[in-house]
């Protein structure tokens, strides 16, 4: 291998979208790891709408990136040399890695990745790491959804709330996914088996949930933090409705915080519970979750699909499609080739 890691550093806070002013790509030699630690070849990068908010000076349920560091992010790879009991040259790991080639670290936030069966290397980002648990825990440990219950899913086209809405009929619900284009509204219904789309960019969302949810919602899996599309959500939920937030990517880009919804009272009128959540919450119960995630995919009744980026050198121009919602499944950064992508 090259004894250079090439690396994407951050060197401001930025502004809005402006990352590519504060994002600086380079190259050091590769580091050795020491005793208790172990060197991942990083080989598929995450990129998610949280790295966003790792880039602003405050921490969230994370430190913030370091000025100066080494940009962060899920990173699935191999290990090339260990010194750390635990992992094994040859593993395939997953973790809170780094924007770099190869990544030393102690171990802590890695685990070794689960076996794929006779699913494609993608399959680790695609499914079982972040997304898959977030859509897992997130819609059946916070929402708890029954047979014949109405589920809503903003972002239903995205990595997480594709899943979702697969696993919400899996379990007998009924879906009404919201997302932004026709072709995506397509795919989760004719596709991924979503009863009904929306397509917020041209359609009366209050309207169009009124149709589609007769009688009422019960689970609703946010991601976005609308004001209005959460108060038409909270306008038809049910008695004892259950609502997960998962994200509020409409406000992780703005310069001033947006307006919150309108209809909280509902939670307290209709016995509501709302409730926030990462998936690190879960950790402990990764086992549980992948044994379900496996099963589905192996009998067809899961189904996803990614956005391979090339290189690593063009992780930065990605996230402008990441927030654009330009992408077409879950964006991943190829860091470098390996026969382990073979």
């Amino acid at each position: 291998m090259s004894n250079m890691n090439r690396q994407w550093r951050l060197t401001g806070r930025p502004v809005g979208e402006d990352f590519d002013s504060v994002m600086e790509f380079g190259e050091e030699p590769i580091k050795s790891p020491g005793d208790g630690e172990f060197l991942v070849k990083n080989l598929h990068l995450s990129l998610d709408p949280a790295n966003r908010a790792w880039m602003n000076e405050g921490d969230t349920y994370k430190a913030a990136v370091p000025l100066g560091g080494v940009m962060e992010g899920f990173a699935v790879g191999v290990v090339e040399e260990s010194k750390n009991s635990g992992f094994a040259v040859g593993d395939t790991v997953s973790g809170m890695g780094h924007w770099e080639d190869y990544s030393v670290t102690n171990g802590q936030g890695w685990a070794k990745s689960p076996d794929l069966g006779k699913q494609t290397f993608d399959a680790h980002l695609g499914v079982y790491a972040i997304v898959g648990p977030t859509a897992y825990f997130g819609l059946l440990d916070i929402c708890d959804p029954q047979p014949g219950e109405t589920v809503v899913v903003t972002t239903a086209a995205g990595a997480v709330g594709s899943l979702v809405g697969q696993i919400a009929k899996i379990k007998g619900c009924n879906v009404i996914g919201i997302t932004g284009t026709d072709e995506k509204c397509n795919w989760i219904t004719e596709e991924l088996g979503f009863n009904a789309a929306i397509n917020y960019k041209t359609e009366d969302v209050p309207a169009a949930l009124a149709k589609l949810c007769p009688n009422g919602i019960d689970c609703h899996f946010e991601q976005v933090g609308d004001a209005d599309i959460l108060d038409a959500v909270l306008t038809l939920m049910n008695e004892k409705g259950r609502i997960s937030l998962c994200g509020w990517i409409s406000a992780y880009n703005m310069t001033e915080f947006p307006a919150g919804p309108r209809g909280l009272l509902n939670l307290i009128v209709k016995s509501i519970k709302m409730e926030g959540f990462v998936v690190l919450n879960f950790f402990d119960q990764m086992e549980r979750c992948y044994a379900d995630l496996a099963k589905w995919l192996d009998d067809g009744r899961l189904k996803y699909r990614v956005d391979m980026v090339d290189d690593l050198a063009d992780a930065v121009d990605a996230l402008h499609t990441l927030y654009s919602g330009a992408n077409q499944g879950k964006l991943i950064v190829k860091v470098q080739d390996d026969p382990a992508l073979n």
